[in-house]
C-alpha cells in the first residue's frame, strides 16, 4: 500500500493525537451547531424554545402539594412521583424501586399514606398531596423528624423521607403498643442500611409523648 501523502515528510501521528485531533474537531461541530445564530435576540430565542411542539396527549390537572397549588399539563401516564420529583421539583420524595416494593416514595393523599410511583398523578388531580418538604422545616421540624434525628433512625439517608412520612401517618392508624406491631405496619418501607431497630426506637418515643 502507497503512504498516504498527507503524511509525506513528517511523521505518521500515534493513535493519542489522532484522538485528540479528532475530539477537538467534534466537540467544535456540536458547539457550532448547538449555539444560537449570531445576532439573535432574546425574543427569537424564546420563541424558537416555545416552537418545542407541546406533549401529545397532555392533559390539565391541578396537583395540590404542600397546600400550595401546581396547574400542570403532564402526560397522563405521569405517575404522581415523576409528577412531584420532576416537574414540580420536589426531590425529597425518592424513587427507590419504582415498583411500590420499597416505600421511598411515600407521601400522603388526604392524610393517607399512598406509594407515589404505583399512582398516576391525575388520579389525584385536586386532592391533597403532603410530601416530607410539606411536613417540617430544619427550624420547626415535625416530632417524628426530629425523634428519628435523636435515635440516628438513618445512615445513607435515601428510604429516610419515606420512613418518616409513613410513620407519621402510623400515628393515625390502628397500631398495638409493642415495637412488633410499629414493626408490621413500616414493614413496607425498606431500610438497606439496616437501622430498622433505631426507626422503631424513634416512632415508638413520638407515640409515647403523644
Amino acid at each position: 500500500m502507497e503512504n498516504d501523502d498527507r503524511f509525506a515528510g513528517s511523521q505518521r501521528p500515534n493513535r493519542r493525537q489522532f484522538l485528540l485531533t479528532a475530539g477537538s474537531t467534534v466537540a467544535a461541530g456540536v458547539m457550532a451547531a448547538s449555539a444560537p445564530a449570531r445576532g439573535a435576540t432574546v425574543a427569537e430565542t424564546a420563541e424558537a424554545e416555545a416552537a418545542v411542539p407541546a406533549i401529545k396527549g397532555a392533559v390539565s390537572i391541578t396537583l395540590r402539594i404542600n397546600g400550595k397549588e401546581h396547574s400542570l399539563r403532564i402526560d397522563p401516564r405521569t405517575t404522581l412521583l415523576d409528577g412531584i420529583r420532576e416537574t414540580v421539583a420536589l426531590t425529597g420524595t425518592k424513587k427507590g424501586c419504582d415498583h411500590g416494593q420499597c416505600g421511598a416514595c411515600t407521601v400522603h393523599v388526604n392524610g393517607r399514606r399512598v406509594l407515589s410511583c404505583l399512582n398516576f398523578a391525575v388520579m389525584h388531580d385536586g386532592e391533597e398531596i403532603t410530601t416530607i418538604e410539606g411536613l417540617g422545616t430544619p427550624e420547626a421540624m415535625h416530632p417524628m423528624q426530629e425523634a428519628f434525628f435523636t435515635h440516628d433512625a438513618y445512615q445513607c439517608g435515601y428510604c429516610t423521607s419515606g420512613q418518616i412520612m409513613s410513620a407519621v401517618a402510623l400515628l393515625k392508624e390502628p397500631c398495638g403498643p409493642d415495637d412488633a406491631a410499629v414493626k408490621e405496619l413500616m414493614s413496607g418501607n425498606i431500610c438497606r442500611c439496616g437501622a430498622y431497630a433505631n426507626i422503631v426506637a424513634a416512632i415508638q418515643q413520638v407515640r409515647k409523648r403523644a
